[in-house]
């Protein structure tokens, strides 16, 4: 049975929309890249105009109790093998276990069925596992 999340604030972003880069609706090679602070002498996101692209600042960071939380209420540790996987026993409901993309599937059966006997929460159970095998 999962166990529910410690955390009960809900979770509110000050800003969903992404910053984008400066004059990037004028060009079509740089249209969807990521942000890039200016740098020019002259620019007017960098000296904070009105009007003006609105560039990322510290004002725009979450709340620090809901800040690197996942939508399911639990933080995220990267686990390799069940001997990690066993740290979160005692830290179940504020944590959640990823297992980690070089794991093999034959592992990744071990860390799952040990996260259940722990009652941990893993939040890429399905990747790389198969409900039944090819003959």
């Amino acid at each position: 049975m999962p166990v529910a999340p410690i955390n009960k604030k809900t979770i509110v972003k000050k800003r969903t929309k992404k910053f984008a880069r400066h004059q990037s609706d004028l060009f079509i090679r740089i249209r969807d890249s990521s942000w890039r602070k200016p740098k020019g002498i002259d620019g007017r996101v960098r000296r904070r105009f009105k009007g003006a692209v609105p560039m990322p600042s510290i004002g725009y960071g979450s709340d620090k109790q809901t800040r690197n939380i996942h939508p399911h209420g639990f933080k995220t540790v990267v686990v390799n093998n069940v001997a990690e996987l066993e740290m979160l026993m005692m830290h179940n409901r504020t944590y959640a276990a990823t297992i980690a993309h070089s794991v093999s599937s034959r592992s990744r059966k071990e860390i799952v069925q040990r996260a259940e006997q722990l009652a941990v929460r893993v939040t890429n159970a399905n990747a790389k596992l198969r409900a039944e095998e090819d003959a």
